[in-house]
């Protein structure tokens, strides 16, 4: 028997017990005829201490222990003496008297501590995952992602979804991202694709009589990665038959708010989730995932100086974009040194540069400032009418900062949304014990794609218009309204999803806006257009980033941190160095030819 105990278990009421602990040497210290260590394993640590005259072959070879080498140590729990506990282990205030000490296993000097608090590059990380695992915030979060895939599970299944896992080889049916392929051995020539997501899939067993169907899902997707990006991915995934848009929002509600009571019960998780329009979410916060933990709410400048005399923002408006602007409250002494900051900041998501506007905090009012009142770039280029027009569009008082961007509309949006973003943190106007869900509804079902001159799935193609613009298809498509939603957290979308096309000849109507030839249509979609002709219920569903609720649940940044084995930010998995290369002998059973590119 290697243990009867974990290292994180035993408390005062064990004390004269004799136990067996098994674990790493985490910390080794010599007092002379005294030796003491810290045993870890996954529950936490235990002091151990090694005494030369009661025990004096177990004192002799724990002389020779080395941080992180696999012992199994026997012996009794004693109260430790007073003065002597640590407050900060639950096992402080108790110690185990060795008696009999066994090496387990040796280990090399490791490359990192086994330490929460760490400054190493991500990549030595993930070389050695097997011992940064180790470390009792990794092994949190991985027990904090099993704890969210049980509370789902069980919930799902309380409210009668059927688990049904999907194939993972398939035909490339492009989504929205590239296809990682696999080449086929016994049909040369041929690949299979992994799934970007299981949708035609599950949308088949709906026509299949599966009447509520989930999974946890593995999806594929060979795309440009980000903190809360990986190559492959996790998502919780369902549809639903004979069901309304309200009716999946309604479960959706159920399953979070069940997940986040089961690991996190003391955060606060206000309900019913909200409903915004998609035109409102741009309109108040440039975003269709914004954090409405606080306000700081984007307003439109356009009108207000479009003949304000400034060039850039006459210029700007004369060319049909948008001059928007946030306010950060008691900002105004901001230094030189601090809006540049700010301008950098915003050109890195695109945007040309950044206008402040300080209002002096001894001025009564906005209506009662003077120019003197007033500093900014533009305070000699428009009058003083312009810019108190300005500061109470905006909302702006006494001692308050207004940062303002002009361009494009989607270059505005996206900078003054990550401004706002930027500024929420800066200030702490974010509640960090609040979880503030939001479903945004009433997507565009189209959006214009000026690489390719024409239109795009603001979703994806199988997304219903609503009823009542259906005829715009013909007439005016980007007017048309799509029977979509997306779960946002605190400014993170969690996950989209939409009441379906059951309709072959709507379905077909949508393929034609977005470019698809009949013969495309037929080879990628086929079979579920065959479906369709044979009695599909109406349904909707949503695909969910599991990966993502369980970083946010466990207060980290980047996904990568509550997966197991995730690739790097160039999508390599250092531990196994792949990708890699395949033998010439694999290749030629796969009749394939590497061929240099000349990249």
């Amino acid at each position: 028997m290697y243990r009867d105990m974990t290292c994180g278990e035993p408390r005062q009421t064990d004390a004269g017990k004799v136990v067996t602990l098994s674990g790493w040497v985490h910390r080794r210290r010599d007092h002379g005829g005294l030796t003491f260590i810290d045993l870890r394993d996954y529950s936490g640590l235990m002091q151990v201490v090694f005494n030369e005259d009661s025990a004096r072959e177990a004192h002799a070879l724990a002389g020779d222990l080395r941080s992180e080498w696999v012992v199994k140590v026997k012996g009794t729990v004693q109260e430790r003496r007073a003065g002597a506990d640590n407050p900060d282990l639950p096992t402080g205030t108790v110690e185990l008297i060795a008696s009999d000490l066994t090496i387990l296993n040796r280990s090399e000097t490791p490359p990192f501590e086994v330490e929460d608090e760490l400054n190493i590059a991500d990549e030595t990380r993930l070389r050695y995952r097997f011992v940064d695992l180790r470390r009792p915030r990794m092994y949190k979060n991985l027990k904090l992602r099993h704890d969210v895939i049980q509370a789902a599970r069980t919930y799902m299944v309380g409210e009668n979804f059927l688990e049904i896992e999907t194939p993972i080889l398939l035909k490339s049916t492009p989504e929205g991202a590239r296809d990682y392929v696999v080449p086929s051995r016994v049909h040369p020539g041929e690949f299979y694709a992994l799934p970007q997501s299981p949708q035609q899939l599950k949308q088949l067993l709906m026509v299949s009589g599966v009447d509520r169907y989930f999974q946890f899902a593995h999806c594929f997707r060979d795309e440009d990665l980000r903190a809360d990006r990986q190559p492959e991915h996790t998502q919780i995934d369902l549809e639903m038959s004979f069901v309304e848009q309200e009716d999946v929002l309604q479960i959706l509600e159920g399953l979070y708010t069940a997940m986040v009571k089961e690991v996190r019960p003391e955060l606060e998780v206000p309900t019913p989730f909200p409903r915004m329009t998609y035109a409102e979410a741009i309109e108040r916060y440039a975003t269709d995932k914004p954090d409405v933990r606080f306000g700081m709410e984007v307003c439109r400048l356009t009108d207000i100086v479009a003949q304000s005399g400034f060039g850039v923002f006459e210029g700007v408006a004369k060319s049909g974009g948008a001059i928007r602007a946030i306010v950060a409250p008691g900002c105004a002494d901001y230094t030189r040194r601090q809006t540049d900051e700010l301008i950098e900041f915003v050109k890195s998501s695109g945007a040309q540069g950044l206008i402040p506007m300080h209002i002096s905090a001894d001025v009564s009012s906005v209506d009662e400032m003077t120019l003197e009142d007033v500093r900014s770039p533009i305070r000699n280029h428009v009058s003083l009418d312009v810019l108190r027009a300005v500061a109470n569009e905006a909302g702006a008082g006494p001692g308050d900062l207004i940062l303002i961007i002009a361009g494009t509309e989607s270059v505005v949006n996206v900078a003054i949304s990550n401004l706002r973003g930027e500024m929420g943190r800066r200030l702490e106007l974010a509640d960090p014990n609040t979880f503030n869900f939001l479903f945004v509804v009433d997507f565009p079902l189209f959006e214009w794609d000026d690489d390719r001159n024409g239109w795009a799935a603001m979703h994806h193609v199988f997304s219903s218009p609503r009823p009542e613009d259906a005829d715009l298809l013909d007439s005016d498509p980007g007017a048309v309204l799509g029977q979509l939603y997306d779960l946002v957290l605190n400014g993170v979308e969690l996950g989209s999803g939409s009441i379906r096309i059951v309709d072959r000849e709507i379905q077909e109507k949508v393929f034609q806006l977005i470019g698809h030839s009949p013969e495309q249509v037929e080879e990628r979609f086929g079979q579920l257009l065959r479906a369709f002709q044979y009695g599909a219920p109406p349904h909707g569903g949503m695909g969910l980033g599991l990966d993502r609720i369980v970083m946010l649940l466990a207060g980290e940044e980047n996904i990568r941190e509550v997966i197991a084995f995730p690739k790097t930010q160039a999508a390599v998995d250092p531990l196994f160095e792949a990708p890699g290369a395949i033998t010439d002998e694999q290749l030629k059973e796969l009749s394939i030819r590497v061929v240099d590119s000349g990249g």
